[in-house]
This record gives C-alpha cells, structure tokens and sequence, in this order.
C-alpha cells in the first residue's frame, strides 16, 4: 500500500519540520492539494509554498490540482518538481488533451472523481491514466467524514480497470483512517492520503508506521 500524508493538514507555521518528518517516516508520497477559492471553496496554497516543500522533500510529490483550467500550469508545475499530476475530471473540458500535456511534460497524470461523479466517465481514457483519485469526502476542505459509497465506487473503478487491461492505480482522499484504511485495500485500494488523522496525531510518524504495516 502506498501512504501519501497530505501536507494540508500539516502546521505551516512548521512545514518544513513537517516535510523532514514525512521523508524520515514509513511513508511514500507527498500528497500536496492545490485550491483556488473557485473550482472549490477554499484557497490552500500555491507555486511558493510546494517549491518551498520541493526543496525539503526526498519522496515523490503527488500534486492535486483542485483549480479551474489546470492545463495553464502544467508546466510550471513540472518545474515545481511534481511527479505526479492530478486534475479534475470535472474542471477538465478537453480531459484527454489535459492527460496528454502532463505525460509530455514527465510527469505521471492522475485523474480524480468527486463523489457524485460515476467512475464510467473514465472508460474512454482508463489506458491513458496512470491514477484515478477517488475523492472519499467533497474537496475543499480536511477533516470531514469519509463517504460510504466510496467502497462501491473503487469495486466498480477496479473492474472498469481490469476490463480495460490499465494500469492506472486507484487513490483515495478523504477521512482515511486506520479503521477504514484496511477495507478499502480489500475493495481495490493502490494509494491512501492521510490528512487529519497524520498530522493530528500525537505521533505522527507512529500513524504513519501502524497506517504501513495494516
């Protein structure tokens, strides 16, 4: 299982701390959540701060783009040092062409789904992905209670996969705890983004290490 602690939760007034706590622990990527106050209804952070957490981090940084029109920075975002690229299934008019510019520029290129949004959307583009984010609450904002059609939706995203002979990984953001963590592995689970229940913990890098070893 691969474990992405997302930096949204960590304390900015700490971050790079935070940062050198997550490459010292058992986890494999940086999930860094990028808003703008108009895709979602929250503004998170931009360019200066993941280059400032680029220039700490020895893991992969799992960028997801939560923005309007995200094809005019795929290439700065590159430049940041992104390895992994995500954008909206629903901010993306040319989805397709979106995927393409993040593979062209290195990059892995992620999609995600929010939680009214059917996995059969991706079935003429699954081949092309490398990631499919399933959005376990509704983006914008940390700390909210995981949603329960979720279970169904990466079942359902898994055939959908297998079917169409991808191999694009299955990620799940939103209320991931160490009491759902082991079921949505079972349900088709590749990646899980940990937020809250990381960086609130009394011991951040023991979560991460009990969140490893289920």
């Amino acid at each position: 299982m691969i474990l992405a602690p997302s930096i949204l939760a960590a304390d900015f007034g700490n971050l790079q701390r935070d940062v050198e706590m997550v490459n010292q622990s058992l986890a494999d990527w940086f999930h860094i959540d990028i808003m703008d106050g108009v895709f979602v209804p929250n503004i998170s952070y931009g360019m200066p701060v993941l280059e400032a957490i680029n220039k700490h981090a020895t893991k992969p940084l799992d960028v997801h783009l939560m923005i309007v029109d995200p094809d005019r920075y795929i290439s700065t975002f590159k430049k940041l040092g992104s390895h992994i690229l995500t954008v909206h299934y629903e901010a993306c008019t040319h989805l397709h062409r979106s995927v393409q510019a993040i593979k062209n520029e290195g990059m892995k290129a992620g999609v995600a789904l929010n939680p009214h949004t059917p996995v059969n959307v991706l079935e003429d583009i699954i081949q092309e992905v490398d990631l499919v984010l399933i959005m376990s609450v509704n983006p914008g904002f940390g700390g909210q209670s995981f949603i329960e059609n979720t279970y169904k939706k990466i079942y359902q995203l898994k055939e959908l996969i297998l079917r169409n002979k991808s191999e694009a990984l299955i990620e799940v953001d939103g209320g991931v705890t160490n009491k759902n963590a082991r079921q949505l592995m079972d349900a088709g689970a590749d990646a899980l983004v940990a937020g809250s229940f990381v960086f609130n913990s009394s011991n951040p890098m023991q979560t991460i290490e009990g969140m490893k070893k289920l």
